[in-house]
């Protein structure tokens, strides 16, 4: 594998999921495969959950790890072509990532959108061109419209948790007083798309994602309704795809609570964290036994550790 941008980077991401489900029970299974090998983190934007993960990870299976925050601890790099560096960007990507190749075996990058440019931000562009200018395998630790590790790891707390074959997920808008990327919400309709699943898309109107990542699921503008039978609800706040990064709405009547939830097959809540309290979701939710999200954020160590996995198997 040279690459983990999208999970049509494996050839069935139901049995890569079920390879990490494999892998989970035992972590050290192959704790010298990484031996005298080097997994480069690279962030342009923060991390709890993904840079803690991917460096346990990488330890699990021997490797040595070197992160990096780019703005503080390097230069500002450049990513447009043909450009004059007369600015504050004193190195281009194209140069640095040839470089950060020459001392790691694997990359790891996290980069997200501007909110600005709906064009320059789904060309996915840090991503692609790390992907084109350095020679060893990379990892998409959250890009600017995908979130392929946090996907990967749902399906993972889906395939533990699920009671049936065939499972309703309900995927469901909820309110923030930010403007939030579509990444996560875009991965995990992508990799339900893929999965043995009824997907079910909720939000307010005017929030439809991409096509291209709502595939074959049902959109449900009646929150409730779309609630109803379902087996796990997916919270997550993403602003308008339409009417790029803006914010149409902050109708507190979409927070996931306890009224919603006595809806369901006595579903499961997840949420990929940092999740605003009472904004999102009530305590009341969250906080009851069929909170997922600390499984759900334990399992991104094993998402990660096997797709490192089978990048050092093919070095």
């Amino acid at each position: 594998m040279k690459k983990y941008t999208t999970a049509y980077d494996v050839p069935n991401i139901n049995d890569f999921a079920d390879k990490a489900l494999e892998l989970k029970k035992n972590p050290f299974a192959f704790d010298t495969l990484g031996k005298h090998k080097t997994l480069g983190l690279i962030f342009f934007n923060p991390s709890l959950r993904t840079r803690l993960s991917t460096q346990k990870a990488a330890m699990s299976l021997g490797m040595n790890v070197i992160v990096m925050n780019v703005d503080g601890d390097g230069w500002k790099l450049e990513t447009e072509e043909g450009v004059i560096m007369d600015s504050d960007k004193a190195e281009h990507i194209k140069d640095a990532f040839p470089v950060i190749g020459q001392y790691c075996d694997i990359i790891g990058v996290r980069s997200f959108p501007s909110l600005k440019d709906r064009e320059a931000d789904y060309a996915d562009k840090v991503i692609n061109d790390i992907v084109k200018y350095t020679s060893v395998p990379v990892v998409s630790l959250e890009s600017a419209i995908r979130h392929p590790l946090q996907a990967l790891a749902d399906l993972m707390t889906i395939k533990e948790l699920s009671q049936k074959a065939k499972p309703k997920v309900v995927l469901t808008w909820a309110p923030h007083p930010r403007a939030l990327p579509q990444a996560v919400s875009n991965s995990f309709a992508e990799t339900m798309n893929l999965a043995d699943v009824e997907l079910v898309i909720t939000h307010p109107k005017g929030y439809e994602l991409n096509p291209e990542f709502v595939g074959n699921a049902r959109v449900v503008y009646d929150q409730k309704e779309a609630f109803k039978d379902a087996d796990f609800i997916y919270a997550k706040n993403w602003s308008s795809y339409n009417d790029y990064g803006q914010i149409l709405s902050q109708d507190k009547s979409w927070v996931v609570d306890e009224e919603k939830m006595a809806l369901t097959n006595n579903a499961h809540f997840m949420h990929c964290l940092p999740v605003r309290r009472n904004v999102i979701v009530t305590d009341g939710v969250i906080d009851s036994p069929q909170s997922a999200v600390i499984q759900q954020a334990g399992n991104r160590e094993f998402a990660v550790q096997t797709v490192l996995k089978e990048m050092l198997e093919n070095l």
